[in-house]
């Protein structure tokens, strides 16, 4: 006796419109817009002056391509870097002095022998770029690893293994900043030469933490 195999034809046809409509949905309107592709969209800070404005990620790279005008965090970023650093160089100063360790002041020298050229960078850059020098706006509270009033008092204050670990720790937290402002600079920023001063201080002072984390 011969047996047919049940046809499951219609089965399949039906799945396959289910999936067709399926797709169809998911292709009316469910992504966002931006700026005529489908990708996701970023916020990319205006030039000053000028509003943010909402970009594919796409058009996004290549504006940066094509044009590399400083925006306003760009200018930010080295009107806040130059303060930050000249903070850092107020630290090392004191280290020739009052630290006790070789190690701690042999670093302190490495860390102001390259802010100072640093600072001297940012301030030609802002020039350059019709920038202020000056980081207008912000308090010493609002950047990123910052030392207060108060612990740079008792840094003054110290001498000795005492100084030597009040130092590491306030430049570890102070190096922590300036890598977190890099960092944000480079994603919000447009210019490439701030791009690769950030590129700088995030090698750098990643390097320089894990010495001090070493010494602590």
């Amino acid at each position: 006796m011969l047996f047919r195999r049940p046809s499951h034809a219609p089965l399949v046809t039906a799945s396959l419109a289910i999936i067709v409509l399926a797709l169809g949905g998911c292709d009316s309107g469910s992504e966002p817009k931006s700026a005529g592709t489908g990708g996701p969209s970023v916020i990319v800070p205006g030039k000053p002056g000028e509003a943010a404005e909402t970009l594919s990620a796409e058009d996004a790279a290549k504006q940066r391509i094509d044009d590399d005008t400083p925006n306003s965090a760009d200018l930010s970023y080295a009107r806040m870097m130059i303060e930050h650093h000249t903070q850092a160089l107020v630290m090392t100063e004191l280290a020739a002095k009052r630290a006790e360790s070789s190690s701690v002041k042999a670093l302190a020298e490495r860390i102001a022998a390259a802010q100072g050229p640093e600072i001297k960078a940012m301030e030609g850059w802002l020039k350059a770029n019709d920038g202020e020098k000056t980081a207008t706006g912000h308090t010493h509270e609002a950047m990123p690893g910052m030392a207060t009033e108060t612990q740079l008092k008792n840094l003054r204050a110290a001498e000795g293994k005492a100084f030597d670990q009040l130092f590491l720790t306030l430049m570890i937290t102070h190096h922590n900043g300036a890598i977190t402002m890099a960092t944000d600079v480079k994603a919000q920023g447009n210019n490439i030469q701030i791009e690769e001063m950030a590129d700088d201080v995030i090698a750098q002072q990643t390097s320089e933490i894990g010495r001090m984390r070493d010494m602590s």
